[in-house]
């Protein structure tokens, strides 16, 4: 599994004391980034490449608050994956220090040409590292 572990910033604070709602969202997608890069799919192969990922959706259920200088574990599970890679779900789940989920952030993905702006299927290299990601238990093929 590709979990990674992070510190809530105080630019991820919101006035109620606890992390802002779209500072759950920003750290899924960090998560998704550096598990493309851990298998050399970074920002400058994708610049030269000229593909993309993008989001169609995405859905954050609040379970417990985070607080500043916690430190939060996030894991990601593939929800669904059609035949070529092209269309993709994830599934992060954000969790506190004592191991309870904090949120959950359920993402329907695509893959984008950059040049021509239309959907695409990515090389096989991309869909066959999408598809070793663990199972989440709602995934159904696409």
């Amino acid at each position: 599994m590709f979990d990674r572990t992070y510190t809530v910033r105080w630019a991820d604070m919101d006035p109620n004391g606890h992390m802002r709602h779209s500072a759950y969202t920003d750290y899924a997608a960090q998560h998704r980034i550096e598990f493309l890069a851990a298998s050399g799919f970074t920002l400058p192969y994708f610049a030269k490449t000229g593909l993309g990922p993008i989001l169609f959706r995405e859905d954050t259920r609040f379970l417990k608050e985070l607080h500043i200088n916690e430190q939060l574990r996030i894991t990601g599970e593939l929800a669904g994956l059609n035949a070529d890679g092209s269309r993709w779900n994830m599934v992060h789940t954000l969790y506190k220090p004592d191991g309870r989920p904090a949120a959950t952030v359920s993402v329907e993905g695509a893959w984008l040409d950059l040049r021509t702006r239309k959907l695409t299927t990515p090389p096989p290299e991309i869909t066959a590292l999408m598809a070793e990601l663990p199972r989440h238990e709602s995934y159904r093929d696409l």
